[in-house]
């Protein structure tokens, strides 16, 4: 081999390296698009109410506090597993008594304490959130969060 490396040398391993790092960016992209579809999200049990619950969820910018499956802001607590928290995780109508109870408390007026604003929903958009928090804790989200307090 020689000891000094030529133009075209240099141009076939950095196009050769390109091309080979290419090839496994998008072999591992289609294997977690194919992971996610198959087995981390039940879109069996995605329905209009869990898509209306996630249409509140952006259009109150939940995110902007919350932190949802570890994306988000950490101002306030995780809620992906929020119903599980609170036990409401397999009663539908316990859920939405539970978050109705907990939106219509906020807030608190509790010195020295973070406060949740009062959003104004309505029982149709508190009952949707609610079934969307529940689809949301069903995901498998391999461990996340790490603990049971979010």
């Amino acid at each position: 081999m020689r000891e000094v490396m030529t133009k075209s040398m240099a141009r076939n391993i950095f196009y050769g390296g390109s091309l080979f790092f290419i090839i496994i960016f998008v072999g591992l992209s289609i294997h977690t698009h194919l992971y996610i579809v198959n087995t981390s999200t039940d879109a069996s049990t995605l329905n209009e109410s869990v898509v209306a619950g996630k249409r509140v969820w952006e259009d109150k910018a939940c995110v902007n506090c919350h932190t949802i499956l570890g994306e988000g802001a950490y101002y306030a607590p995780e809620v992906g597993n929020v119903m599980a928290r609170w036990g409401v995780l397999e009663d539908p109508d316990a859920a939405f008594e539970t978050l109705k109870g907990w939106m219509d408390s906020m807030p608190t007026g509790i010195p020295g304490r973070r406060q949740m604003p009062q959003f104004h929903l309505t029982d149709e958009e508190i009952r949707d959130l609610a079934n969307f928090l529940i689809w949301t804790n069903k995901i498998n989200a391999q461990g996340w969060p790490p603990n049971d307090a979010g």
